[in-house]
């Protein structure tokens, strides 16, 4: 069932099927970044710049990241940011003798790099 919603961004009004969207990343100062499925074009919105569509955004990653029944959604601390992501859309990984464990956000070009000393749980 799609989720859509519409916000305004860059001068622009986009209408967007948050049910597509496989990775968010908040940082502490309240913004939060989503890539449009299918391009590596990224969202990146506040509450001062779109209060209402901030708002949806937010209890759509709050409702997915509590309860999913359609995906494997992960919290992380990942360079001072806090990522939402849907462990089901990551195609592939990289493990390194070292125990640094890599994979990429899709639609992004985002490497994630975590290891088994610093990030145990994750």
């Amino acid at each position: 069932m799609a989720y859509w919603i519409k916000i305004n961004y860059d001068r622009s009004n986009y209408i967007i099927d948050l049910d597509r969207i496989s990775a968010f990343a908040a940082a502490p100062h309240g913004k939060i970044t989503f890539w449009l499925p299918n391009s590596v074009h990224q969202i990146i919105i506040n509450q001062q710049s779109d209060p209402e569509g901030y708002q949806e955004v937010l209890d759509y990653v709050n409702q997915v990241s509590a309860n999913s029944l359609s995906g494997a959604w992960i919290r992380l601390s990942y360079e001072r940011n806090e990522y939402v992501i849907d462990l089901n859309r990551i195609s592939s990984f990289s493990h390194s003798p070292s125990g640094k464990l890599t994979f990429w956000l899709p639609d992004s070009s985002i490497p994630i790099m975590i290891n088994e000393q610093k990030d145990s749980d994750t």
